[in-house]
């Protein structure tokens, strides 16, 4: 390996070891088992929620994911994601560029809340909510299951420009979508196995436009198919949506890695993870066993939901999701 590279292979590395030294203290603090005295229906009734939610919507699963995804890559898992802005004195996460006009969810979150606070009030945290609840998301619509440890508290504060600087763009290349999870404290195949929530989802026009306008990289079938509903200017088409899995777009499986290998990923980043690079092996393994795919993902996903959580005394269980108390 190169001297410049193995430079920053152990920058990665110390990056990764420094952000587990720091989480440990909190994580020991999380525990499946925490609620279990003070608020025994929580799980059933985040399950009823999620289950009214994609019932009505089934697209809610997909998008309690990428808020949950959102909210743990800015301040950790503390919710902040929820917070709405009040005019002249807090400016919250919600109208950053990747949020604005593409995270949905809010309402959902905010009517489990509610439904919880009637059985236990004062007691389950916002950040807890959210993440039994993309758990339960992912397993309605055909997905794994896990054992969510709890006992996270809600921030009273939020970052804008974090939410603008930390999560990834559609245009990412390989190397930076490695280097932004690792910040993180997750792994390559950390980062390949959760971009496998694009089995679920649909992604607006304007965030894949250049891919199937610029990149050379994909079918070109899948292309004109794509095009017919994506114009190459922006305009009026910028909000038409086309689903990141082609396949089984409203089933969580692994067909969206069957995909990459066929060169019909939607977004340029998504691509990244097939082409030619560091990641190729993994995803044609997801692509022929779901089993892997399923165990690597909840591993990851039980990774992402362990990064910087308040516990203890740090934040607050607010009463309403969208404020701090």
């Amino acid at each position: 390996m190169a001297p410049a590279a193995l430079l920053l292979t152990r920058v990665a590395a110390a990056t990764v070891a420094v952000a587990c030294v720091l989480s440990l203290g909190a994580m020991a603090q999380l525990s499946p088992t925490f609620y279990d005295a003070s608020c025994p229906n929580l799980q059933t009734i985040v399950r009823s929620g999620m289950a009214a939610a994609v019932q009505q919507e089934p697209r809610m699963g997909a998008s309690i994911l990428r808020l949950f995804f959102h909210d743990c890559f800015v301040q950790g898992c503390d919710a902040s994601i929820l917070l709405d802005d009040v005019p002249g004195s807090f400016v919250g996460e919600k109208n950053a560029g990747p949020n604005a006009n593409s995270v949905l969810g809010y309402d959902v979150i905010n009517n489990i809340k509610t439904a919880v606070e009637a059985n236990c009030p004062g007691i389950v945290s916002c950040a807890d909510i959210v993440a039994l609840a993309v758990r339960d998301g992912v397993n309605l619509l055909g997905g794994p299951t896990w054992n969510v440890s709890l006992g996270r508290r809600a921030s009273t504060t939020a970052s804008q420009s974090q939410a603008n600087s930390d999560l990834p763009s559609p245009a990412s290349s390989l190397t930076t979508l490695i280097a932004v999870f690792a910040n993180k404290g997750l792994s390559a195949t950390d980062m390949t196995a959760l971009s496998g929530a694009h089995s679920i989802g649909f992604a607006q026009c304007k965030n894949y436009r250049s891919h199937i306008y610029n990149d050379t990289n994909i079918n070109k079938q899948f292309v004109n198919t794509l095009r017919s509903n994506c114009s190459a200017t922006p305009g009026a088409s910028d909000t038409n949506l086309a689903p990141l899995d082609t396949t089984t777009q409203l089933t969580f499986d692994n067909a969206y890695f069957g995909n990459l290998v066929k060169k019909k990923g939607l977004l340029h980043l998504e691509q990244e993870l097939f082409n030619g690079g560091s990641q190729d092996a993994l995803v044609q393994q997801y692509s022929t066993s779901p089993t892997l795919f399923a165990s690597d993902f909840v591993t990851a996903m039980i990774k992402m939901g362990n990064i910087s959580p308040l516990t203890g005394t740090a934040g607050q269980i607010r009463a309403n999701c969208g404020k701090v108390n």
